[in-house]
């Protein structure tokens, strides 16, 4: 990843990798047959358009100052095998498949603002790291809630 030969070339990729989550999980909703799972797919999608709007908005620009405060990371994520993407997934499966998808997000701008000199870019890009993991501990306190403790 540090082979960038612009910002415009970081950008560009973060871009195309929120659009693919949003497709991936469009994709989701499509696939699942419970409509309460299909909206919260769909609510995943609008999320990660938000990003790509956010991203499109900084290269024409627009500054995102970085978060100072930490995100909380419970870890649960970290010890859930993959799961299968199927039309009849549970929601057990949904969540671990979006905490997966939240955390590679998290990783990947990490390693973007890592790959830049650029102390704009770098805020930025750690600003979109957080997020993900905000939306990481969102799915975390989701299976928590709704998976553990009925366990």
């Amino acid at each position: 990843m540090s082979n960038w030969k612009s910002v415009d070339e970081i950008l560009d990729f973060a871009i195309k990798g929120e659009e693919e989550a949003a497709a991936f999980y469009t994709d989701m909703a499509g696939r699942v047959e419970k409509e309460w799972m299909k909206k919260a797919f769909l609510s995943f999608a609008k999320e990660e358009q938000g990003h790509k709007a956010k991203l499109e908005a900084i290269k024409s620009g627009k500054k995102l100052f970085p978060v100072q405060k930490r995100v909380l990371d419970l870890k649960i994520g970290d010890y859930l095998v993959e799961a299968a993407l199927t039309p009849q997934m549970d929601y057990q499966d949904a969540l671990i498949v979006a905490m997966k998808k939240e955390k590679a997000a998290f990783r990947l701008y990490s390693d973007l603002a890592e790959s830049t000199d650029d102390p704009e870019l770098r805020n930025t890009l750690l600003a979109l790291a957080h997020e993900e993991a905000n939306h990481k501990l969102r799915f975390e306190v989701e299976y928590d809630e709704f998976v553990l403790r009925e366990n």
